[in-house]
């Protein structure tokens, strides 16, 4: 599995990026986004229980990430046509503001080593990448439990700081100096 320190992976990817008919894909690859943090989060599968509260939760913060100069993507091994039906049909889904990417070819996943094991699809893992490409945070679940998004921002939050940040740090609290 790739980690701290790696560069993400290069990529190539159709997204679901709204609702609106002729306007719902995209094509984004590794250089969107460029000069941003980005926030890359994999799901299991579309039309599944724990994956909509992980995604909507993300989605409810998009606005303080965006605010912190950091792009999210959701990212499962489903098309884009089968995203795009989940979040037509899920109310906690309608109106995301971040891409839903697919990887349907699992390259990304794979390239990254989260791909189960036994059920070939993206375990749930998140990946904070600073705007060279170095990933600088690393989380993966087991399939069946969920992500704390808040967690992700508090750690994108310590990362931007560039300085040495407690346990339990928030925003706007004093940072640790070296003795």
């Amino acid at each position: 599995m790739l980690t701290i320190g790696d560069q993400f992976p290069q990529f190539k990817a159709k997204a679901v990026v709204s609702l609106e008919r002729g306007k719902e894909f995209l094509d984004i690859d590794s250089s969107s986004f460029e000069g941003k943090w980005k926030v890359y989060f994999f799901w299991p599968k579309d039309f599944t229980f724990v994956c909509p509260t992980e995604i909507a939760a993300f989605g409810k913060l998009d606005r303080d990430f965006r605010d912190r100069d950091a792009q999210l993507l959701g990212v499962s091994t489903d098309s884009e046509f089968v995203h795009l039906a989940w979040r037509q049909n899920h109310p906690d889904l309608k109106d995301l503001t971040f891409p839903m990417v697919a990887d349907i070819k699992r390259e990304i996943s794979q390239a990254l080593g989260i791909l189960d094991k036994n059920e070939g699809v993206a375990l749930r893992a998140t990946f904070v990448v600073d705007p060279q490409g170095v990933i600088r945070f690393v989380s993966v679940n087991d399939l069946n439990v969920g992500r704390n998004p808040a967690e992700t921002l508090r750690v994108l939050d310590a990362l931007q700081t560039d300085e040495l940040c407690p346990c339990n740090w928030q925003k706007g609290e004093k940072t640790l100096t070296a003795a």
